[in-house]
Parts: C-alpha cells; sequence; structure tokens
C-alpha cells in the first residue's frame, strides 16, 4: 500500500496551470451571469449535509466571491504554480494541487459542522494555492518574492509569515469573512504530501538550506 501511495508519475509537462487559471476564470463569468451556480458548487456545510453535495468540497475551489478575490487566487497560482509544475511534473502537480485542496475543504467542512456553520459559503482557490506557495517554499528555499513589489522576503520565511498571519486572524478575528483554517490547512496537507508521498521533510529542506525560515 505505502509502495502504491508513493509511485512516482512518469514525468509530462502540459502546461495545466494555465488551464486551472482558464477554468477559473471561465466559472467566475459563469456565476456572474447565474449567481444560483454558486450554490452548487461553493461549499455549504448545510447542503452537503442534507442534499449530499458532496462534490462541493471539490467544486469549491472553482468559485470566487468577486473579482478581486479571483485576481489574487490567480495571480499566486500562475507565479507558483508554473514552477511548482515544472518541478514536479504536470500530473504530480495535479494530484497535488487537487488533493491539497480538497482535503482542505473537507477540513473545513468538519470544522464549520462541528462550531454550527451550516449556512457558511466556502468559495475560492486560496486552500490550494496556499498548499503551492508552500511547495515552492519547498523547492526553491532561498528565492526571494517580492511583497507588494518592494520587500524581498525569502519563500520558507513567507510560508511562517503567513502561518503566523493567519493563526492570528483565526484567534483574534480581526478579519471576518475570510477562511483563516482553510488556508492553514493548505500549509498543513502540503507538509503532509511531502512527508508521506514524497518522502521529504520541508523542515529538513529548510535546516539544510542553513536559513530556515526561523533565522
Amino acid at each position: 500500500m505505502s509502495s502504491l501511495i508513493r509511485k512516482p508519475f512518469r514525468y509530462t509537462y502540459g502546461n495545466y496551470t494555465l488551464i486551472l487559471i482558464m477554468v477559473n476564470v471561465f466559472v467566475f463569468f459563469l456565476t456572474n451571469i447565474n449567481r444560483r451556480i454558486l450554490i452548487y458548487i461553493a461549499m455549504i456545510p448545510g447542503l452537503v449535509v442534507e442534499n449530499l453535495f458532496v462534490w462541493q468540497v471539490f467544486t469549491y475551489m472553482f468559485a470566487h466571491a468577486n473579482f478581486s478575490h479571483l485576481l489574487f487566487n490567480m495571480i499566486g497560482l500562475f507565479f507558483f504554480g508554473t514552477q511548482i509544475e515544472r518541478r514536479m511534473g504536470s500530473r504530480e502537480f495535479l494530484l497535488f494541487y487537487f488533493l491539497t485542496g480538497t482535503l482542505a475543504g473537507i477540513f473545513s467542512f468538519f470544522v464549520y459542522l462541528l462550531t454550527g456553520g451550516y449556512s457558511v459559503i466556502l468559495l475560492g482557490a486560496s486552500g490550494a494555492v496556499f498548499a503551492v506557495l508552500f511547495a515552492f517554499a519547498v523547492f526553491f528555499p532561498d528565492a526571494r518574492i517580492f511583497v507588494f513589489g518592494i520587500l524581498p522576503v525569502r519563500a520558507p520565511i513567507l510560508v511562517a509569515a503567513y502561518t503566523a498571519i493567519e493563526i492570528f486572524s483565526q484567534v483574534s478575528r480581526v478579519q471576518t469573512g475570510v477562511a483563516h483554517l482553510t488556508h492553514l490547512a493548505g500549509f498543513a496537507f502540503a507538509y503532509l504530501y511531502f512527508l508521506i508521498r514524497l518522502q521529504t521533510d520541508p523542515l529538513d529542506i529548510w535546516k539544510r538550506s542553513g536559513r530556515g525560515p526561523w533565522r
């Protein structure tokens, strides 16, 4: 069983990141033409339980609340996803993207269910995009990302900073309407993906680079 989980795909590259972006844009235009579509593709815990809309833990990744929501997610997917797809190969990248995003959706579903958030509407590719950012920090630990186009920050430090911000925002609730736990779940499941399937500990990589995110 473990060998099946860790069995690698033959490397192929099909630039699927751009296809994912185009699908997200297409779905965004569809949902703007008819907002009722969101009822079926966003993740709404009450509908998952009562109507068995179980596909929503997957399809929520393709729905976005507004243009800025779509824009920022797709910018992140483009800049980080293209690099990760080239490094992983297209099939491994798609498995990573869909699995981490879906698991983040399932995790969020149970959190909302346990906290009484039956009518919460979860939508957006952020959980999967956060996972892609995590993968970028693992594969390119010395890469510098220019925050706001000005401040250069190493990728692992950015992951650590985002983790701290998301935890603080979730605990303090200073920014409502944002799925902070889904973002954190994206990081967590990305870490587990590297640990279990790729047999790589991201923390070891950051330590070996000599400049871990804590330094």
